[in-house]
């Protein structure tokens, strides 16, 4: 942990001329996504409208919004240019919504991230500051062997997630997307995500230099949070597909922020 800590004073040190009272965003951030997982889900667009706030709305493909689960652990997280010696690695959690919204007149997509949630004390405590949106901090339950995949966790406010899965050859037979290459486009085409950060939202662009997904075949997946009728009604969304990413390398950009409207 001190580690940890002492990467994160050495970062602030360089971007606030020494002085790490005043937290400054980071326009760039450079490490390695070591594995990412999707879980996918596809759900009613009349329920996801009632969850994403303006001026986001829901991004259909074949009827249909698409949510789901980002399971990421990331290596050597830090400001662009500085040592990996410095950098953070941390287990997160985030719960996406893919979403469209109109920019200058044009249709843009991206994803909105009502919540996050890291094994890192640091990113719990930068979480609106540093890094976009507030993020929770959350115990992981993390088994990787031989190809099969375990990733649980329970965040500190009781939201939990467990997943199993396997690499396989073939994307789930009953998913909408049909084949990887489908699911592929979509999901590369959601590089930017806005978590929310008072009254505002926090944005940050993903892009990867070695973009490639696997098929991942779930044995079992649990969400508190997508399993809350309260905001999914019983029916109202169902497993689509999961994909697996690993060792890619990726800058993280900050794209500013959006108010409520535009």
């Amino acid at each position: 942990m001190s580690f940890e800590f002492d990467g994160l004073r050495q970062a602030l040190n360089v971007m606030g001329n020494g002085k790490t009272t005043t937290i400054m965003k980071i326009p760039t951030i450079q490490g390695i996504i070591d594995r990412r997982v999707l879980v996918n889900y596809t759900v009613d667009p009349e329920i996801i409208q009632k969850i994403i706030p303006q001026p986001f709305r829901p991004k259909i493909y074949k009827g249909s919004a698409i949510v789901g689960i980002c399971l990421i652990r990331l290596k050597n997280i830090r400001p662009k240019g500085l040592p990996s010696l410095i950098g953070i690695s941390s287990e997160n959690g985030a719960h996406r919504i893919a979403v469209e919204w109109t920019e200058n007149g044009e249709t843009k997509e991206g994803v909105y991230i009502p919540r996050r949630d890291t094994s890192s004390l640091l990113n719990t405590l930068a979480g609106g500051r540093i890094f976009p949106g507030r993020h929770f901090h959350a115990k992981f339950n993390v088994k990787e062997i031989n190809g099969h995949y375990h990733i649980a966790f329970k965040s500190s406010d009781g939201t939990s997630i467990s997943v199993d899965g396997d690499k396989t050859e073939k994307l789930y037979s009953n998913s909408i997307f049909e084949n990887l290459d489908n699911a592929s486009k979509f999901f590369e085409g959601g590089a930017v995500g806005y978590s929310p950060n008072g009254d505002k939202y926090d944005g940050l662009e993903l892009k990867t230099f070695n973009w490639k997904v696997e098929p991942l075949n779930v044995t079992a997946v649990q969400s508190s949070f997508f399993e809350n009728e309260k905001l999914f009604p019983k029916g109202s969304i169902k497993f689509d597909n999961a994909l697996l990413m690993t060792q890619i390398k990726h800058e993280w950009y900050s794209v500013g922020q959006k108010n409520h409207c535009l």
